[in-house]
């Protein structure tokens, strides 16, 4: 139950507080004076989205909040559990709901459309207050009967009314068509596929074999760099080598440097054993001698190594060539060639083994199909099941609503092909006065008739499990005794749970438990509207305005006071 309503700068309410209690409650006020604010702010507290320019003029945002009484155990539910773990404030030790107790939604609206949620004083999210909302209130805007005219809105109430077991099955179809597309998009891909397997097949095994058979590697590709370099200076090298072989140990052993060394060698060790510093130096000239002549033979083999082989060059310059191409065509590396080879052999491995893929998805989407169809023919029984029951419930309804001898049928219509919503389509017929034919509620109904269907349909199926119900105007198009019977409808509906309804009849009005007005006042440069709860003489006064007379009025007077004695 909605215990208060607390609202600020939204439209052309700069402050109101409403504190509501059980049974009926109905918002009353001139047209233009600002009624369906309050149908708004509400919106707007159950996760709606704002409409532009809602702030005030002059006020930075619109705030409003609601005080719910929390039905037991509401916070338990599965689909509440990560907001549950948001504000366990209220739960005890085993994260269980403490008992009855309140709940505060709230919602702040900026200058520029940004908006904030609360729950109990915690930041939320919108879909939080949605969650929330659409388990504490049942909302009926004043233009619902024109969604009763959709095919798919007629057949949500019907499987409302159905229950929660046919609820879960509208649920698992759903999830079941979902699944059968997407099976049947991907048989789609796999066989379009199999269609370009062979070429892509061919093409795989190309650019595999081309990359297997230079074998990339880092280590190889530099080695490469550093042989070209070597094969493009060979000539120079085998000219220092062999002029540097010459210049120290010459073929022809004339001259060169060993041989200059070793008579020096002579020389110095022919007066041997006379002085130690001579000796010592003549050591010295043997050991340079016997080095020389190592580096000559060294030198002289060097160059030998250097004769190239035919046409390797040419080989070194290609592969290199063939990195570049590679790297060009897969990402600029080596290491980009090679994961590009595996996704190749990966791509490969699947489109050969395709066609067992194909077999799956196939198995996969028969069983999805039989399996939707299963549902399907589920939820059509239980369908037919529950459309002679609406049908005979809405009847009663209209009946009550003053529209006797009225007939109501809900028919369902086979479609082409079973949908996520199933395998019918549902469409409610009326016949409004007796020996009339029964025709779709859009072209049968009018606008009056259209309110009390909806009203039936929404008490018996739309409403049945919400504490509190907020109905917008749903006495659009009535008068007379059939406004009577209307609040009537509405007073035995709020009987066991809360009702708010924004209402400009005085005989609906004038069965409310409570009574608030919304007036507006111009005096000022910004239009201001207060919210005012009535109570004694001021429900008759508000009775005398709806009925169109002056509060002067004796005759409106007596009759505001038969509405209420009446009620």
């Amino acid at each position: 139950m909605l215990c208060e309503l607390r609202i600020e700068n939204l439209l052309l309410i700069e402050r109101a507080e409403l504190r509501l209690g059980p049974g009926l409650a109905a918002i009353t006020g001139e047209t233009g004076a600002g009624k369906t604010v309050l149908a708004h702010a509400l919106d707007l507290l159950l996760g709606g989205r704002p409409r532009p320019g809602i702030v005030r003029p002059g006020a930075r945002e619109a705030y409003v909040e609601g005080v719910f009484e929390l039905p037991p155990g509401l916070l338990d539910d599965e689909g509440l559990r990560d907001l549950r773990a948001r504000v366990d404030g209220d739960l005890d030790g085993d994260g269980i709901s403490a008992g009855p107790s309140e709940i505060v939604l709230a919602r702040r609206v900026g200058t520029g459309g940004r908006t904030r949620a609360f729950v109990q004083g915690r930041s939320a999210t919108a879909a939080d207050l949605q969650a929330l909302g659409a388990r504490l209130v049942a909302f009926f805007g004043q233009h619902e009967h024109r969604r009763l005219a959709l095919a798919s809105a007629q057949l949500d109430l019907l499987d409302g009314f159905g229950g929660g077991e046919q609820r879960a099955l509208c649920a698992r179809l759903a999830a079941a068509h979902a699944r059968t597309r997407e099976l049947d998009r991907e048989a789609e891909e796999l066989r379009a596929r199999a269609g370009t397997r062979d070429r892509d097949l061919d093409l795989l095994a190309f650019e595999i074999g081309e990359i297997e058979a230079l074998d990339p590697s880092e280590d190889d590709k530099l080695a490469l760099f550093s042989e070209r370099d070597r094969l493009r200076g060979m000539d120079a090298l085998i000219a220092a080598a062999g002029g540097a072989a010459e210049a120290v140990l010459p073929d022809d052993d004339d001259g060169g440097a060993a041989v200059l060394l070793a008579e020096a060698e002579r020389l110095a060790q022919g007066v041997g054993g006379v002085d130690p510093q001579l000796d010592e130096l003549g050591a010295r000239l043997s050991a340079l001698r016997l080095e020389a002549e190592d580096a000559g033979r060294e030198l002289r083999r060097y160059a030998g190594s250097l004769e190239p082989e035919p046409g390797r060059l040419q080989e070194v310059a290609e592969r290199l060539d063939l990195y570049e191409r590679l790297e060009r065509k897969h990402g600029g590396s080596v290491a980009a060639v090679l994961a590009h080879a595996e996704r190749c052999r990966t791509d490969r491995e699947r489109l050969e083994r395709a066609e067992v893929e194909t077999e799956r998805v196939e198995a996969d989407r028969a069983a999805s199909r039989a399996e939707r169809d299963a549902l399907a023919g589920r939820l059509s029984a239980a369908r037919r099941a529950a459309a002679p029951r609406l049908s005979e419930r809405v009847r009663a309804e209209l009946e009550a609503l003053a529209m006797e001898g009225a007939d109501f049928r809900v028919v369902l219509e086979p479609r082409d092909e079973i949908g996520p919503s199933g395998a019918e389509r549902a469409e409610f017929m009326l016949a409004p006065n007796p020996g009339v034919p029964a025709a779709p509620i859009r072209e049968a109904a009018s606008g009056g008739e259209l309110s009390r269907v909806m009203l039936a349909l929404m008490t018996i199926g739309g409403a049945a499990e919400s504490c509190t119900v907020v109905f917008d105007e749903v006495d659009a198009g009535i008068g007379g005794q059939t406004a009577r019977a209307v609040g009537e409808r509405l007073r035995a509906l709020a009987d066991g749970r809360q009702v708010l309804c924004i209402t400009h009849l005085p005989q609906i009005a004038a069965v409310a438990n409570g009574h608030f007005r919304i007036e507006k006042s111009a005096s000022g440069d910004t239009a201001l509207t207060t919210v005012h709860e009535l109570d004694g003489d001021g429900v008759v006064e508000e009775l005398v305005r709806m009925l169109g007379a002056e509060a002067s009025d004796g005759a409106a007077r007596r009759h505001a006071e038969e509405l209420l004695q009446a009620a």
